[in-house]
Order: structure tokens, then C-alpha cells, then sequence
């Protein structure tokens, strides 16, 4: 498979590969989000650290290196506002998408944005890309059927999820044309 691009961009956001330096702002971002984060995201805990975010972007300079995942800083102007990827964990030929935005930036459609963004990325190297979340979590459930993927069910979760997960996702799909 392919290595993403490092940048991507629509008129509302840019999408760019994380850095090292960013953990500062990594921290801030999941620390004024975390009643937003908890309920979906297993890591967003109380006591989320710098030294957490520095280790979140070390481990995504090396999934990038190896092809593991794609991951990506959601900025608007120069401020991260959330964090989305691509990543090769659902089978050969696939990649799963991933997103999440802070608090504050949420019903403006920009998580939409990213995905669709990730999505054309992600047909560009990969068969097909899949999204997965929990059934409960209806908001980002509406992010794929806008997006024109295809609900395939639900099955129970092989993740982890945060305080408000069922142990069931839901299942989408996007193939290459």
C-alpha cells in the first residue's frame, strides 16, 4: 500500500500529519474536551497528560513510518481543533477512518469534512475504507451515511471503548469505483 499524503485540504480545514511538537497543543485540546471525549474515546481520561499526548504523537511518527496508520492534526486556520486518521487495521486492502474534533468545534459538519477527506485519501491507496463506531453514538453514525458509504450492520466491538460505548459498532463501507 501507498504512503497518504501528509497534507489535505478542502476550504474549511486542513488535515496534516502530526508532529512531535504538537503535544502541547494535543493536551490542551482533550483536556477542554474531556466530557466530550470520555464518552467514546477509552484514553480521554481525568489526569490525560502532556506526557500522554507526547507518546499519542510518537506512536503516530511510527505507524506513518510503517504504514500502520495515516494520522492527522484537523486544524482551521493555524488552531488543532481534533484529530482524525486513516488506518490499516480492518484487512487487506482496507483502511478504517477514524475522527474526532474538539468540543467547542462540533456541529459546523467539519468532522464531515475530514472524513470525506480521508475518504478520497483512502480510495486513493487502499480497495476500500470502512467506519466504525458505537451504536450508541449517533452523531458520528451520521457522519458515513452522508458521506454515501453503506451501512453493512452491526458486530460486537473488538475495542475498547469509553464510558458510554454498548460493545457493539456499527459497520460502514466505501469501495473504490
Amino acid at each position: 500500500m501507498e504512503t497518504a499524503v501528509e497534507t489535505l485540504a478542502d476550504e474549511e480545514i486542513v488535515l496534516r500529519r502530526w508532529r512531535v511538537a504538537d503535544a502541547g497543543e494535543v493536551h490542551r485540546v482533550v483536556t477542554e474536551s474531556l466530557d466530550h471525549l470520555r464518552p467514546w474515546m477509552p484514553w480521554a481520561i481525568d489526569g490525560y497528560s502532556e506526557q500522554a499526548a507526547a507518546e499519542y504523537l510518537r506512536t503516530c511518527r511510527t505507524h506513518w513510518d510503517s504504514g500502520e496508520a495515516f494520522n492527522y492534526a484537523v486544524t482551521k486556520g493555524r488552531e488543532i481543533i481534533g484529530s482524525c486518521g486513516l488506518m490499516a487495521r480492518i484487512g487487506e486492502g482496507g483502511l478504517e477512518i477514524g475522527y474526532w474534533l474538539a468540543k467547542s468545534w462540533t456541529g459546523r459538519g467539519l468532522a464531515t469534512r475530514a472524513a470525506a477527506l480521508l475518504t478520497t485519501e483512502g480510495l486513493r491507496i487502499a480497495d476500500y475504507t470502512e467506519i466504525h463506531h458505537d451504536q450508541a453514538n449517533i452523531r458520528s453514525g451520521a457522519i458515513p451515511a452522508r458521506l454515501g458509504y453503506t451501512r453493512l450492520g452491526t458486530r460486537p466491538s473488538t475495542k475498547p471503548g469509553g464510558t458510554a460505548g454498548t460493545g457493539t459498532q456499527v459497520v460502514w463501507r466505501l469501495n473504490r469505483l
